[in-house]
């Protein structure tokens, strides 16, 4: 029986997630365990797009990203559960609160736990973002598994 992975690189996420630059928001996954829960870094550095107009001066990395990071690190767990299969996207966000600013610099540390998983079509996760131990972000994530869309040409 083989032994599962328990950490991702780069490239083995860009395997699992459709996400790319400029949205490709997490760099490594440091802590797996199949269908419960994922561990994931982003390094958040100065020459991101986002810190251009947020804010001149004074770079802090918008909250929606945080949670979109959150949520990517969500969606290596939830695309790799037997029977999962199409595109994560977002349902739903609760109880999510900001609890200090992410600047360049910054490792962003992300732990999502699969609460639910109903049908293999909606999921519910905790995500929990942290810099240096301290509290960046939380909140639960809710996710629909969707067919995804095709291009006209059918990519």
């Amino acid at each position: 029986m083989a032994v599962p992975k328990t950490s991702y690189s780069a490239e083995e996420i860009h395997a699992l997630l459709p996400h790319r630059y400029p949205f490709a928001l997490v760099d490594r996954i440091i802590d797996y365990v199949p269908a419960k829960h994922a561990i994931g870094i982003k390094n958040v550095t100065f020459n991101e797009p986002h810190f251009q107009g947020h804010f001149p001066g004074h770079p802090i990395m918008p909250g929606v990203l945080i949670v979109e990071a959150m949520a990517q690190v969500g969606g290596i767990v939830l695309m790799q559960i037997p029977g999962v299969q199409g595109l994560c996207v977002f349902a739903g966000i609760d109880k999510v609160r900001f609890r200090r600013p992410v600047v360049p610099g910054d490792q962003l540390v992300m732990t999502v736990e699969l609460l639910a998983l109903k049908r293999q079509r909606f999921g519910k996760m905790r995500g929990r973002a942290e810099v240096d131990g301290q509290l960046v972000c939380e909140g639960e994530l809710m996710f629909s598994v969707v067919e995804p869309a095709t291009t006209p040409q059918g990519k």
